[in-house]
């Protein structure tokens, strides 16, 4: 006699409790940047563990690919379909360049620093997001961007991930998260190889070096589809103490020497290898228990009112934290490098909460509210199109 298997759930279309993540992963990048420039990484234990929480990047990233490949995922497990390559793109654009945009100009000409060096190049590189590409263009105010150079690479390069392995669906989709491992494998060896480079560019600023924290979120992505009652990797998945406890185990394991020196100084390839194994770990443990949990089951802090602001506003955070951290020195007469992290990180924050939420309800929100209609009209125009086609006489 046979035991029928359990019915597949099918996943949550919307989990509050990742827009929360999204805040404290923009607060995260906050943190260690004003612990460089107060000089506070430098402090013995602690200061280490706070120059790590650069590792915030990781959760972005694995945001990002959970988010954007679920889709994928979903059709591949005949859920739906996904979504056309225009459509993707248009969306991918409304929702990142236009506060970027304006970011960028403010700093280009407002920003002392920044203004007095801004040719040409400067100006190119950092409005079409090349900066990881074009030598001595990361600019005072700008220099974080160069995740989002990251991540937008990573948005042009997905719908090819995704025809690649379009053919692996149905029965075959089992092997989308073995081969998405094998991805993550192979993007290990990136910084092993020499790859040629322009003076004052390195190769582990490019992509491929941070495919293992996208693909964190990608592997989940397909794994909740996978999920049954009473399969084991599930239980131990969706355990927020045993997955959190591991992701905590990585980030202070980063603050050693397998996370790369501290400061500016340029790491080993082995240890941008490490730092991506334990940025993969962090992105992954602190998400999986999020997506991959008992339906109705909440996260408390994360799903609530203040952590879901946090994370609407998380990209303007992102954005400006730097600028508002560059003039809080000499406007307050703060020296850099010269403590006063508490200070300071109370201003910086205070300072650019506003921002971040006027950059949200200006532009952010209204763009992807044009995006929204704009996709509406062209999808009514190729339906109108389609059906007027399918009605003409044939000849």
């Amino acid at each position: 006699m046979t035991t029928a298997t359990a019915p597949v759930p099918p996943p949550r279309t919307f989990i509050p409790a990742l827009e929360g993540m999204r805040g404290m992963a923009a607060l995260g990048v906050l943190v260690t940047h004003v612990a460089f420039q107060t000089g506070t990484s430098r402090t013995p234990v602690l200061g280490p563990i706070l120059e790590r929480f650069d590792m915030a990047v990781a959760i972005f990233f694995a945001l990002s690919g959970f988010l954007l490949w679920r889709p994928h995922a979903a059709a591949a497990h005949g859920l739906g379909r996904a979504p056309r390559t225009s459509r993707y793109l248009l969306h991918r654009v409304a929702r990142v360049m236009p506060a970027y945009w304006v970011v960028v100009v403010f700093v280009l000409l407002l920003l002392p620093g920044a203004a007095h060096s801004a040719n040409l190049r400067v100006w190119v590189s950092n409005l079409g997001l090349l900066q990881v590409f074009v030598p001595l263009t990361l600019t005072d105010g700008l220099t974080q961007m160069w995740s989002l150079s990251v991540e937008m690479a990573f948005y042009l390069v997905l719908p090819l991930l995704a025809w690649l392995i379009v053919r692996l669906r149905g029965p075959a989709a089992r092997w989308r998260v073995p081969v998405l491992c094998g991805l993550m494998a192979v993007s290990l060896t990136w910084n092993l190889w020499p790859v040629p480079t322009p003076d004052a560019i390195h190769a582990d600023n490019w992509l491929p070096a941070y495919l293992p924290w996208f693909a964190a979120g990608m592997v989940l992505a397909e794994l909740i589809h996978l999920v049954r009652p009473g399969v084991r990797w599930a239980r131990l998945l969706s355990n927020q103490s045993l997955m959190w406890a591991l992701a905590l185990a990585a980030l202070v394991l980063s603050a050693t020497e397998f996370g790369g020196p501290a400061g500016l100084e340029r790491a080993q390839p082995w240890q941008y290898a490490m730092k991506m194994v334990l940025g993969t770990i962090i992105g992954f443990g602190l998400m999986a228990p999020l997506v991959i949990r008992k339906p109705g089951k909440t996260h408390r802090w994360l799903e609530s009112r203040t952590a879901a602001i946090l994370g609407r506003w998380s990209y303007g955070i992102f954005l400006w934290h730097l600028v508002v951290l560059t003039v809080v020195f000499p406007v307050f007469g703060i020296l850099p490098f010269n403590g006063h992290f508490l200070y300071v990180i109370t201003l910086t924050t205070a300072l650019t909460l506003p921002l971040a939420a006027a950059s949200f309800a200006l532009i952010e929100e209204p763009a992807r509210r044009w995006a929204a209609q704009w996709d509406r009209r062209a999808t009514a125009a190729r339906v109108e199109r389609e059906s007027a086609i399918e009605s003409s006489p044939v000849r």
